[in-house]
């Protein structure tokens, strides 16, 4: 009996000394998505943990950068300049693609409203302040609009989401490159902020008359309206997991992986799509061959939880060149 005491402690102090803790963050674009890989991908490997701060883009890569993470998430690729801060190479790998929605909160209108990138520009420039503005209900016809004041929703960290939207608006909107251009963190024109995807759904929410950027999941999860945006082909589209699909269709992986897919070509696409990256440092580090597992877990099996939670999986071709990259 002794022995069989002795043999189930000697079991508990090896299980408990075999579990290793993986530790990330960055961007809360792909949050919903990478908290049920992290969950599933545990159930089939007990002995693997992962603890994941939903921070944004910008700070993953400082943590990542500062060497307090085993990995970092964006959904911008790094600059040249925080790359050569970092100790190791950086490989960015793309995990799933995902829609920027246009969220809404506007009281007595159940129709979804119809925007085009240069009226969506001037919202966010602060040149269109009010719903019933002309150039808004000339997309609108026979919606009654209220002559409400509208309140910009931005974000107020460093944030992928930012960089994927500004990409879009100056990719259509002159007027927008001029004044304020792309990136993380931006002088913004008017507005307020709030931190994190979850933190601009929250004020778009509580605020009638607000209008903000945000990942499709937290529209959908929170009920929010969104805009149907106007895309190259001249058609007004929801945000959609096909949406998203059709605009990486042709995506050429020998490009490069980091390509922008904003205002794509092509007949059903959602302008505003974009990947979403994990940041993986090329070093000799223990944990590296865990997070490098992981990941080809998450790039086969685990793309198939993608559609359910309004992520698109990757392209297939392109998804076999992304795993050639991780090993």
């Amino acid at each position: 009996m002794k022995n069989v005491v002795l043999t189930i402690l000697m079991l508990c102090g090896l299980s408990a000394h075999a579990i290793t803790k993986i530790n990330g963050a960055g961007a809360s674009f792909p949050y919903p998505i990478y908290s049920k890989w992290f969950s599933e991908y545990s159930k089939l490997n007990k002995d693997v943990q992962f603890d994941y701060q939903a921070i944004g883009s910008g700070g993953g890569i400082r943590q990542l950068i500062k060497q307090t993470v085993d990995f970092g998430a964006s959904d911008a690729p790094m600059k040249d300049k925080d790359i050569k801060k970092a100790a190791w190479p950086v490989k960015h790998i793309p995990t799933v693609l995902g829609a920027v929605a246009i969220a809404y909160n506007l009281k007595g209108i159940t129709r979804s409203i119809k925007l085009d990138g240069e009226t969506l520009s001037a919202i966010f420039l602060g040149q269109i302040t009010k719903w019933n503005d002309e150039k808004i209900q000339t997309l609108n016809k026979g919606l009654k609009l209220p002559a409400k004041d509208i309140l910009v929703v931005r974000r107020a960290d460093g944030s992928g989401t930012t960089a994927i939207f500004s990409d879009y608006l100056s990719t259509v909107s002159k007027n927008w490159e001029d004044k304020v251009g792309r990136g993380k963190s931006l002088r913004w024109p008017t507005g307020i902020g709030a931190k994190g995807n979850s933190g601009v759904t929250g004020a778009v929410k509580q605020n009638d008359g607000a209008i903000g950027y945000i990942e499709l999941a937290y529209a959908i999860k929170n009920k929010l309206s969104v805009v149907s945006l106007k895309n190259k082909a001249g058609e007004y589209k929801l945000p959609t997991v096909q949406g998203v699909s059709l605009a990486a269709q042709n995506v050429d992986a020998s490009k490069g992986l980091t390509t922008s897919i904003v205002d794509a070509s092509g007949k059903g696409v959602y302008p505003i799509a974009a990947f979403t990256y994990i940041l993986l440092p090329v070093h000799q580090g223990e944990n590296l061959k865990f997070v490098k597992e992981f990941l080809n877990w998450a790039l086969t099996k685990g793309q198939n939880y993608a559609p359910a939670l309004h992520y698109a999986p990757l392209p297939n071709k392109f998804a076999k060149e992304v795993l050639k990259q991780i090993k």
